[in-house]
């Protein structure tokens, strides 16, 4: 697991990216997670991101309007679908603490994760469980940018906001997807701590949706199930937290390694490849 959160690892902050060489290309389609989005402060940071895009050839659309919100979506070099949103105020779930070691000024500097887009042939059993298992509201819709097709369900929970939503875009015209190379795998929801880990355990056993069971990622507790149409969720506590085995002022800046496999580090190390940052 490769992780990019803010400064100290908040949860609601990261996105995980898995380097596998040779994978071929995502096809598009339905029962995938096709766009994640990711927070600015307000519509001017999409003015600096779209300029910075223009500098480093990054492929990226105009700034247009979603769910009333100024966005401005954007593809990185291997096809994943990413959406910067400005918050512009909007309460709701609280943004990070800015990443400061990079040439970013603060204040258009990504503050957290956005909405998340869904795209299934048929809602509604989706929807089921986003409602009736994890306690989903619908918070809105607005119109497609893809054409002649269904508008776009919002779904929200807790506070709401930008932070805490689910889109819904039904495309029965669509194949279903195959993953690859810029495709999302999972998408992960939060929960507090392990008390409501096996809560939510227990409440998916309920409703007889599969689960992989606990998983032991040594920074959190991990529950994988699918939801009818397929796409796989994931419920991650937010405990113990990225700050475990590293201080939180270098955080980020050396391989971490769970305690099972830190005899094998140079081994690892050596195995790695360097990243190419812009």
């Amino acid at each position: 697991h490769l992780f990019y959160a803010d400064a100290e690892g908040t949860p609601g902050t990261e996105v995980t990216f898995f380097d596998i060489p040779h994978l071929g290309q995502t096809y598009r389609g339905t029962s995938d997670i096709s766009t994640v989005s990711l927070r600015v402060r307000n519509s001017d940071s999409l003015l600096f991101w779209k300029e910075r895009f223009n500098q480093f050839e990054v492929e990226h659309d105009e700034i247009q309007k979603r769910a009333n919100r100024d966005t401005l979506a954007f593809r990185d070099f291997e096809g994943t679908r990413l959406i910067l949103v400005a918050d512009n105020g909007e309460k709701g779930v609280r943004a990070g603490i800015p990443w400061q070691k990079d040439d970013i000024p603060l204040e258009h500097a990504i503050i957290g994760l956005g909405p998340v887009t869904l795209t299934v042939a048929i809602a509604e059993p989706t929807i089921g469980v986003l409602t009736e298992v994890m306690g989903f509201r619908l918070a809105g819709s607005y119109p497609s940018l893809e054409g002649d097709y269904p508008d776009i369900l919002i779904y929200a929970t807790g506070e709401g906001g930008s932070g805490a939503e689910v889109h819904i875009e039904t495309r029965p015209d669509l194949p279903r997807v195959r993953l690859g190379r810029g495709g999302v795998h999972h998408v992960a929801f939060r929960i507090p701590n392990e008390e409501e880990y096996d809560k939510w355990a227990a409440r998916l056993k309920e409703f007889r949706l599969p689960t992989s069971g606990k998983v032991e990622r040594y920074y959190f507790k991990a529950l994988y199930f699918r939801e009818p149409n397929g796409i796989l969720f994931e419920l991650s506590t937010d405990t113990p937290g990225f700050a475990t085995d590293e201080p939180m002022e270098t955080m980020g800046e050396k391989l971490s390694l769970p305690p099972f496999l830190e005899p094998n580090r140079k081994e690892i190390e050596e195995k790695l490849r360097p990243l190419i940052l812009k």
